[in-house]
């Protein structure tokens, strides 16, 4: 049997392209077949640019650092809960969790509760992970105290969590003192915790670049102690967000690994295989700001998502946030499923047999370069000036905030759309009530916040959908006018199949908002008649679904149109 090898150059595939974008109008009939890179490229909010298609590259920064290898990661529960009791954790741990995460201080579980939340834990079996920003020295020595009085030693991956530079805490005084108990107890003792910029609205390459920064802090700060600087390194691990992006956030974190080698590289770090390239320690956890309060149940599919990218990229612990996270603390059965999206990917997909399954893949190979180099700028912006004086100066909130603004501008244009709010939302949902998160616990810049904000009062009045024609000939844009309105929390009324103009007039019930909803073809014979009918009637606002052309309407709304702004005026219509 013999098969036949298709061999198929660059100019091939951009002959074919150009092909299909000319039919499509996308590219002039005089414009280059190579126009097909730029008309089909994306820019990311960094911005980087993603070409339509992959290509091999050689490698423009150091050389790629396999991630986790083939074995499963950590699955780390977070718990943040102030009554959290010692049967919570038991059951995160037997109900399939390798690893407890605890938020501790103001914004969760208190300090002095910590024996009576570990009470029956094996800490010589199941890592345990500190994160008390408001006193990560006392949080740590009570645990060294409960180790003491167990008399065991603590588990592999066990840290101490202290981030005293995204907590503002004083790093004089905290570095010296965890430094000296993670050594003394053998355990991770910093992390660089990218979340804190990306929970604000920071870009992946900003979290790099922050992220790297802190540690590089750290880094220094432990061998101005004496530590070495190979032992140093063991001290620090780094936490990233991974988003619904699949591949940005494969190519984020696979980035990290880059990062990070190169700072231990230009640091001396020895490896401990001759040759090799040192690592980074990468907990991912699914990002805050992905997650919307409205219909939380496709945040199951977010997570799961962040998830397996976290996963393939090699992430060594793996925390999902419980789909329900943004209403308030989660219940036992968002927790179970929280818990159940790690081990159906690790022991039904067998996702960690594999060690970075994405090597070779032409795109994300690119991507993690472009990332990389992205990163390593914003590292080195942070570096020079020091990264506490940056957060400090406000610089970095600065470009944090061009970056948050041209995101709520792209949500806003439903160019970046979100599911069950911006697009398909649910008017008639029942949200589950869960009791709020300690003060403090969830501070985010939500992505959905603008379509969140119109959704919580929505107007009693409704809009009346004009449709013209029968439902095979309106369906399209009547569909898309109803969802639209949906996402800003206004009900519809729909006229159905019609007629004719008197049709339109008879299902009309008086509404103040009207949105005519046809096809062009509709729209060039009946529409002007229709909406003087209408105004005739009662109607004080018109709409029309579509570009309005010559029609005298007072607004229109269509594909990339800023969906926000439209939703505001139509409320404002509607609530005066």
């Amino acid at each position: 049997m013999s098969i036949e090898r298709l061999t198929h150059t660059q100019r091939d595939w951009e002959n074919a392209a150009a092909r299909v974008l000319r039919k499509g109008g996308r590219l002039g009939p005089d414009d280059p077949d190579t126009d097909v890179w730029r008309t089909l490229a994306r820019t990311t909010l960094d911005p980087v640019t993603v070409p339509p298609l992959g290509l091999s590259t050689p490698s423009r920064f150091v050389p790629r650092v396999e991630g986790r290898g083939a074995r499963d990661w950590d699955i780390r529960s977070l718990l943040t809960d102030p009554q959290t009791s010692a049967s919570n954790a038991l059951g995160e741990l037997e109900g399939g969790a390798t690893s407890l995460w605890l938020r501790l201080g103001r914004t969760g579980i208190p300090v002095e509760r910590l024996g009576a939340v570990l009470d029956g834990v094996l800490l010589d079996v199941a890592p345990v992970l500190l994160d008390a920003p408001d006193d990560p020295v006392g949080a740590a020595m009570a645990f060294a105290r409960l180790l003491t009085a167990a008399d065991v030693d603590p588990a592999e991956g066990t840290s101490l969590g202290a981030d005293p530079i995204g907590a503002g805490a004083d790093c004089d005084r905290v570095v010296p003192q965890i430094a000296e108990l993670a050594s003394r107890l053998d355990v991770v003792g910093f992390t660089a915790d990218g979340t804190r910029v990306h929970d604000r609205g920071a870009s992946d390459a900003q979290e790099l670049g922050y992220a790297t920064a802190v540690a590089t802090s750290y880094l220094r700060r432990l061998v101005d102690l004496g530590i070495s600087v190979d032992e140093a390194a063991d001290l620090i691990e780094f936490r990233y967000a991974a988003t619904d992006q699949q591949f940005p956030t494969i190519a984020k974190l696979r980035a990290t690994e880059q990062l990070w080698s190169r700072v231990l590289q230009l640091s001396g770090v020895k490896a401990a295989i001759p040759g090799a390239i040192p690592r980074s320690r990468v907990h991912a956890v699914t990002s805050r700001p992905m997650m919307t309060r409205r219909d939380p149940w496709v945040n199951m599919l977010r997570t799961t998502v962040a998830a397996f990218a976290a996963g393939v990229a090699g992430a060594d612990a793996i925390t999902v946030l419980p789909f329900d996270a943004a209403l308030g603390l989660p219940d036992a059965f968002s927790l179970r499923i929280a818990r159940n999206v790690s081990s159906l990917l690790i022991s039904e997909s067998h996702l960690a047999r594999v060690a970075d399954p994405s090597a070779g893949a032409f795109a994300i190979e690119q991507l993690t370069e472009d990332l990389a180099e992205a990163g390593w700028v914003e590292f080195t912006r942070l570096d020079e000036t020091g990264i506490v004086a940056a957060l400090a100066d406000g610089s970095l909130d600065a470009r944090i905030e061009q970056v948050r603004a041209a995101r709520t501008e792209r949500v806003a244009h439903r160019r970046m759309p979100i599911t069950g709010v911006s697009e398909f939302p649910n008017l008639g949902e029942t949200l589950p009530q869960r009791s709020p998160h300690p003060d403090g616990e969830w501070q985010v810049e939500p992505y959905d916040e603008a379509f969140e904000q119109l959704r919580e009062k929505p107007p009693a009045a409704t809009v009346f959908i004009a449709t013209l024609g029968p439902v095979a000939a309106h369906t399209a844009r009547a569909t898309f006018a109803t969802n639209l309105f949906a996402a800003g929390g206004i009900a519809v009324e729909t006229a159905g199949a019609t007629g004719g103009v008197d049709d339109v007039i008879a299902a009309y019930d008086g509404q103040q908002v009207v949105c005519l909803a046809g096809t062009d073809a509709a729209y060039e014979q009946s529409a002007a008649a229709t909406i003087a009918g209408l105004r005739e009637a009662g109607a004080a606002y018109v709409i029309i679904a579509g570009k309005p052309g010559e029609l005298a309407v007072d607004d229109s709304c269509a594909v990339g149109g800023d969906a926000v702004a439209f939703l505001h005026r139509v409320r404002e219509r509607l609530e005066s």
